[in-house]
């Protein structure tokens, strides 16, 4: 390496501000000066007690890659030229270079013959671009093409898929600390009563936490899924749901429960008990062991009318012989289940004591359960709900009794009331504790009189050293609970990864697009070619359909590559909180992060994934270092240091892990990192030769990929990091929640689907400013040398629906206008005149001007004397008192008119009114002087309104 990459790595090292240790720099140096080669020690970190130990006994870790030495007639690997240096290469170009650094690129790749490593980083992946995914999966100590995987082959030959969905009764409760869309279909039993939400004895679980108890809420700290709550017990287990494959269809279920009826069942609490599930394979035999949380229940045998069979032996012959009738499908169990209610899986216990005592706390209220119900009780609510979930439908009175159809463990589709309401009896117990104190139950019981052992620890005892943690534990399974570090007394599923979701049609339409690079869907087998069913309850991780036959749970589609696990956001349990997280990583110079797919394998714990290749010295590689100086617990002699001074416990790789150490043939496989992509969790194939053929149509696909981008690709779409080569911060598998651009780019929140401005840019890091041209892609330089227009922004600010009315309103005004231009035209225009030739005439002739009508004068003489305004009030008041006097003179009067004075009046009182320029005095010597006037008279006395106005107007 010349001094000029040493330059720029020292740069992106320094602007991240991470402390790394000098002891790998000493290795070196060692190698160069020949004192060790450099295969001393196997080229394994410095790990306490465990390298003293190898130290002593002079052990070496066997090849992990011996596999790949089977192979005959190996290619090696060959030097690639830099991709600045290939013809039509993937990735984006380098810009703004100067003379200078074409130069210096020049002058290192004839000195050296390698790329050139900087702060942006043009790819990865170079050394095994010749390599297939088959081989590339043998280079890497993988099997892809024997096949020899678990395989679960149906007991009944005509059942080609299993399936999940069921007929059973729900104990699902909503709760203030769970998920708020949960439903409350149990009002009798406090299901959070029995979880251990605090961690008070439980260390960890599987990434779906706890099913009971209301499920979660999305920022939970614990990150685990925000499911609804799920808690059930399966009463008959219909299987897949597909006709073609043995199944029965949903209608078939529908019309088979619809022609039975059946009383309500009533459901008795047994006992809580552990065991079986669990071993992951994360950690070695000092690893805690792990198992499934179960409570027991029974249904009990209630008689109606003095029958000699039970209410639910009737229900269950009557629901089999209507499925048969109804064309029921082979892979539907024929006989019922033993009930019970998974709680959580992948449990484990801070310790064997810590297990008892949890084991003791929830089978006391299991006892108190008991008590209050000692011959059981109908499950229900008093509540309204809709069927399924989020499916926009009328809410129903909920009731007791109900059997419900579960297309999956967490969707109901369908409720089926029981044949009769309850008695007053059973009425009684199942609103007893949503009516009635119930602390006089709690308090009289003090002890458990029912056998709760067997939990499956066969008596041993045990507890978590959390100083045998390791940095490969960062290699987990994520069906199982973590082994936790020192003074991390909480787990956490949040991480930053790289998002590589996207929509589809046959997938959930909440799923945004991160990516339009990869088309996973190719590596899916949605009709059971190959696979029967899964070891969970997830199916699909690529994205599961709103009808799949299988019964999986219907995520939305969550591709991504998990780079770094942060734990717990719980600042008080040993985690670090989002804000604090978010700023940490806002200030770490990355470069563009570039991934290539390398093969399709099942792992050591039976997950289908794909491995991504790894490039010790690709951008990625130094991302993840630098999270490991910045983020990573204090081990190996390392201490993680970041200039905000805010630090986690619980974050599960170490200070001291670096890429280097990781999987691949050019790591150590004793650390952390490892691009993998999950596609299912323990898919079950029909046979070895169908995983085989599995594993072979996904590579073949895979090569495809490798040879459309041979130097890897940075995804992204062009409303998403447009540029590609971002990394985000996931809450959860679900829901990613901050987007960081490469190279400081800034960073913006993205969550549920929105993407939410402004984002974060730091200052430039180049001298010069914005006026610097290495700085013009940070959207600091960005918004200052492109500053949108006003009108622009105004638009914008209108929205979908704004924008369509202006355009709406503005068509309308454009057609009218049009419309009377050509009724004017066809008015006007000159006899063989074109429209066109009107219209420039029109335009074009002089307007004559319109001759002002005459408008009345006023008053040629003035009615008052400015000058002498007092005394014309004065003289209004006067005139005023004689013309009353006038009329009172005249009304005392009795004289006949003729009809033909009274119109002669009537037409000269009409032309008296007409005339406003009358004076006062006229008027008053005439009402006066003329006898004859008499209902002229009465007629204007009539109108008090008319001979006032005149005089104070």
């Amino acid at each position: 390496m010349n001094n000029f990459a040493k330059v720029l790595t020292l740069l992106c090292v320094s602007a991240a501000q991470g402390k790394l240790a000098d002891r790998s720099r000493v290795v070196k140096a060692r190698h160069q000066a020949g004192v060790t080669d450099k295969y001393h020690d196997n080229d394994i970190p410095i790990e306490g007690q465990s390298y003293r130990v190898s130290r002593v006994t002079g052990n070496v870790p066997e090849n992990t890659f011996s596999a790949a030495n089977k192979k005959k007639n190996r290619r090696r690997a060959k030097q690639k030229k830099a991709p600045w240096k290939l013809e039509g290469a993937l990735g984006d170009p380098q810009m703004f270079s100067t003379a200078a650094d074409q130069l210096d690129r020049q002058d290192a790749l004839q000195k050296q013959g390698d790329r050139k490593l900087s702060s942006q980083l043009t790819g990865c992946c170079y050394d095994y671009e010749g390599y297939s995914a088959s081989d590339l999966c043998a280079v890497y100590g993988q099997d892809c093409e024997s096949g020899e995987t678990p395989s679960h082959d149906s007991g009944d030959d005509d059942c080609e898929q299993e399936g999940l969905s069921f007929i059973g009764v729900s104990f699902s409760v909503n709760t203030a600390q769970g998920n708020p869309y949960s439903y409350q279909l149990n009002d009798q039993f406090p299901m959070e009563n029995i979880i251990d939400r605090d961690y008070e004895f439980v260390m960890s679980m599987d990434e779906d936490g706890w099913l009971v108890g209301g499920g979660y809420k999305t920022f939970d700290p614990s990150g685990k899924m925000p499911y609804i709550d799920s808690s059930h017990t399966e009463l008959l287990r219909i299987g897949n749901l597909n006709p073609d494959a043995g199944g029965t269809s949903m209608d078939q279920v529908y019309s088979a429960m619809d022609s039975i009826t059946f009383a309500p069942l009533s459901i008795f609490p047994e006992y809580l008990k552990g065991g079986g599930g669990g071993g992951s394979g994360d950690g070695d035999d000092d690893s805690v062991p792990s198992s499934d949380s179960t409570l027991v229940v029974s249904v009990v045998e209630t008689y109606e009318d003095n029958d000699s069979y039970s209410a639910y032996e009737y229900f269950l012959d009557s629901l089999f012989n209507a499925l048969d009738s109804y064309g029921g499908g082979p892979c539907m169990d024929d006989h019922d289940t033993d009930p019970h209610v998974s709680m959580s899986r992948g449990v484990k216990f801070w310790s064997s004591y810590h297990s008892q005592e949890y084991s003791y706390q929830a089978n006391l209220e299991v006892a108190v359960w008991q008590a209050m119900y000692p011959y059981g009780v109908p499950i229900g609510s008093g509540g309204s709900a809709s069927f399924p979930p989020g499916g926009g439908g009328s809410k129903q009175y909920v009731g007791y009794g109900n059997l419900y159809f579960f297309f999956d463990r967490a969707n109901i589709t369908k409720a089926f009331n029981p044949n009769r309401d309850l008695s007053d009896n059973e009425s009684y117990y199942a609103t007893l504790y949503m009516t009635t104190d119930v602390s006089s139950f709690y308090s009289s019981t003090t002890s458990i009189g029912f056998d709760y052992k067997g939990s499956g620890d066969n008596g041993n005892s045990w507890e978590h050293n959390p100083y045998s943690w390791n940095a490969n534990m960062a290699m987990h399974d994520m069906t199982d609970g973590w082994d936790l570090p020192p003074n991390c007394l909480q787990e956490g599923e949040t991480f930053f990864g790289i998002p590589l979701s996207r929509a589809s049609e046959s997938k959930m339409q909440s799923t945004s697009s991160f990516q339009e690079q990869f088309d996973f869907e190719y590596l899916t087998d949605r009709n059971g070619t190959y696979i029967t069913s899964f070891g969970t309850n997830h199916g699909w991780l690529v994205g599961e359909e709103l009808g799949n036959a299988v019964g999986s749970i219907v995520d939305k589609d969550t591709s991504h590559i998990p780079l770094f696990y942060t734990g717990t956001t719980n600042p008080d349990m040993g985690g670090m909180s989002l804000p604090d997280l978010i700023k940490v990583v806002q200030r770490i110079d990355f470069g563009t992060l570039y991934i290539k797919p390398g093969f399709v394998f099942i792992d050591q714990d039976g997950h289908a994934k794909i491995q991504f290749e790894v490039d010790t010295s690709s951008a990625l590689a130094y991302l993840y270092d630098t999270l490991c100086k910045e983020l990573g617990i204090a081990w190996n002699y390392d201490s993680p240091s970041n200039s905000q001074g805010s630090y986690t416990n619980c974050a599960m790789h170490a200070a001291g892990d670096r890429a280097s150490y990781g999987c691949g043939p050019d790591g150590s496989n004793v650390g952390g990192f490892c691009p993998q992509m999950t596609l299912a969790y323990a898919p079950r194939f029909n046979s070895e030769d169908s995983a085989a053929a599995y594993l072979e149509k996904c590579n073949n696909y895979v090569d495809y990929w490798r040879s459309l981008y041979p130097s890897g690709v940075a995804v992204g779409t062009s409303n998403f990091c447009p540029n590609g080569g971002c990394l985000a911060l996931f809450l959860n598998r679900l829901d990613v929640y901050e987007v960081f651009k490469p190279d400081l780019g800034g960073s913006w929140v993205e969550y549920g689907g929105a993407s939410m401005p402004p984002t974060y840019s730091p200052a430039p890091t180049w001298k010069g400013g914005c006026d610097e041209p290495h700085n013009f892609h940070l959207d600091k330089c960005f918004r200052k040398k492109h500053k949108a227009k006003a009108s622009a922004v105004a638009w914008d600010s209108l929205g979908n629906v704004g924008q369509f009315s202006v355009m709406l309103v503005l068509f309308m005004a454009i057609t009218l206008s049009v419309s009377i231009f050509l009724a004017r035209a066809r008015k006007k225009r000159r006899r063989g005149e074109s429209y066109l030739g009107f219209f420039f005439r029109d335009l074009t002739r002089k307007k004559r001007k319109k001759r002002r009508r005459r408008v009345a004068a006023g008053l040629e003489n003035p009615m008052l004397d400015k000058s002498s305004s007092s005394t014309v009030v004065a003289d209004r008041n006067l005139e005023a008192d004689q013309r009353a006097r006038v009329v009172e003179e005249l009304h005392e009067r009795d004289l006949a008119a003729e009809v033909g004075t009274v119109a002669l009046l009537e037409r000269e009182m009409e032309a008296d009114l007409a005339d406003d320029h009358q004076p006062h005095e006229l008027m008053v010597q005439r009402l006066r002087g003329q006898e004859s006037m008499t209902f002229r008279i009465k007629r204007m006395t009539a109108d008090n309104s008319w001979y006032r106005a005149p005089l104070y107007r």
